[in-house]
């Protein structure tokens, strides 16, 4: 068992994988393959906004080397030797403008991790905390969490699915960062900073700090946890000063709402599962639409063949019995309008009724009698715009 693995990621990650899988194939099987000409959109707009970012940190950061911020980049190489990731990912610094963050990042094969300057220069005073910071990020490439999302991007949008899975995520990458620190309280000081600020973090009590997400766990509070994809910071700290600490639990009439709104606080992973998020609902929508669309047909053919039977078996009585065939419905006194609202038409030359399907659905479906040994015999056949599968099996010839 790894240590630093959240024990909630590993069954979530095994869940959210299998079923992204199995509706990728779903969708390529299903479409015939249309779907891959959306994942190929999807990665061609992968390619310019990632490359876009890419090249801002290249350009405008400074990359950490033993002679660049050797202190710095230290720090960075021995947390990952002890985390065991044996070729480092380029890493750099980047001003951070009062944003406290890092992030990781990955690009043709590429990983890249950023610090931002406020994270740093907070740190002054107990360095190690910075530690924290690249540990965090870390955790990320060393579990996967920058390829990952492409294989469940098509499920990590499901209600409290996903915005779980990155949840635990978070206290994975929380565990590598505790795991590079030195210092026992250097993980929790530089959480409380995210909190606190660039100075006041030193002056908290972690232990009060954590104890207030007990007082955090109302319908509210719940719910908005439920649907993010980050977990209250009291949690965090609470976490990481104590992983067995008992949390407080959360509402349970908040999952009953949570589980109406689908996650999309990081839409399965940046700007690519953005994009890959489009490309799948572009591709439900090509293929339930016309399935939709296909139902539907079928289901007013049907509706229409049914409801004219009492009117087959008229005009079959009125042939046998006059041996003629009527100049019109009305003359034979029959309705010209089904109940579901299709239109009928008779040809006085062949006995062929025609029915134009009602509610917008394009078509024709005609009803031609045969002789038979018990008498007239009718079956359907598709008229004018009207695809041979929509007819019911019990009536073809």
């Amino acid at each position: 068992m790894d240590p630093w693995v959240y024990p909630r990621e590993r069954w979530l990650g095994n869940i959210t994988l299998w079923l992204g899988l199995l509706v990728w194939v779903l969708l390529v099987l299903g479409t015939l393959g249309i779907a891959l000409v959306y994942v190929l959109l999807g990665f061609i707009g992968y390619v310019f906004a990632q490359s876009a970012v890419i090249a801002w940190i290249k350009g405008t950061g400074v990359k950490l080397s033993p002679t660049q911020l050797p202190e710095l980049h230290a720090r960075f190489v021995a947390c990952c030797g002890f985390l065991g990731i044996e070729k480092p990912p380029e890493a750099y610094l980047l001003h951070g403008d009062g944003m406290f963050n890092a992030f990781a990042t990955r690009f043709f094969g590429r990983n890249f991790v950023v610090l931002l300057s406020d994270v740093v220069d907070a740190m002054e005073t107990q360095p190690d905390g910075v530690n924290f910071y690249i540990g965090h990020e870390l955790g990320h490439i060393r579990r996967g969490h920058l390829t990952g999302h492409i294989w469940r991007a098509p499920v990590l949008w499901l209600p409290l699915l996903g915005a779980a899975y990155a949840r635990a995520k978070e206290y994975t990458c929380d565990l590598h960062g505790e795991a590079c620190c030195e210092e026992p309280d250097s993980a929790p000081r530089a959480l409380v900073a995210l909190a606190a600020g660039a100075h006041q973090w030193r002056n908290v009590n972690l232990q009060a700090y954590a104890a207030q997400s007990a007082g955090n766990s109302g319908f509210w509070a719940s719910f908005h946890e439920l649907i993010g994809g980050y977990p209250w910071l009291t949690k965090r700290v609470a976490r990481v000063l104590d992983r067995e600490a008992p949390l407080p639990r959360r509402n349970p009439l908040a999952y009953v709402l949570a589980i109406f709104v689908p996650y999309t606080g990081r839409a399965g992973g940046g700007a690519a599962g953005a994009v890959i998020v489009v490309a799948v609902v572009g591709v439900l929508a090509a293929v339930a639409i016309p399935a939709y669309q296909e139902y539907t047909r079928t289901a007013v053919v049907a509706q229409a063949w049914t409801e004219g039977a009492a009117v087959r078996e008229a005009l079959g009585n009125y042939y046998t019995e006059k041996e003629e065939i009527p100049d019109s419905l009305q003359a034979a006194r029959l309705p010209d309008t089904l109940p579901g609202g299709a239109k009928l038409t008779l040809d006085a030359l062949s006995m062929v009724v025609e029915a134009s399907l009602p509610k917008g659905v394009k078509g024709t479906l005609r009803m031609e009698p045969s002789e038979g040994e018990s008498g007239i015999e009718w079956h359907c056949l598709a008229g004018d715009d009207l695809a041979e599968k929509a007819l019911p099996k019990s009536c073809r010839k």
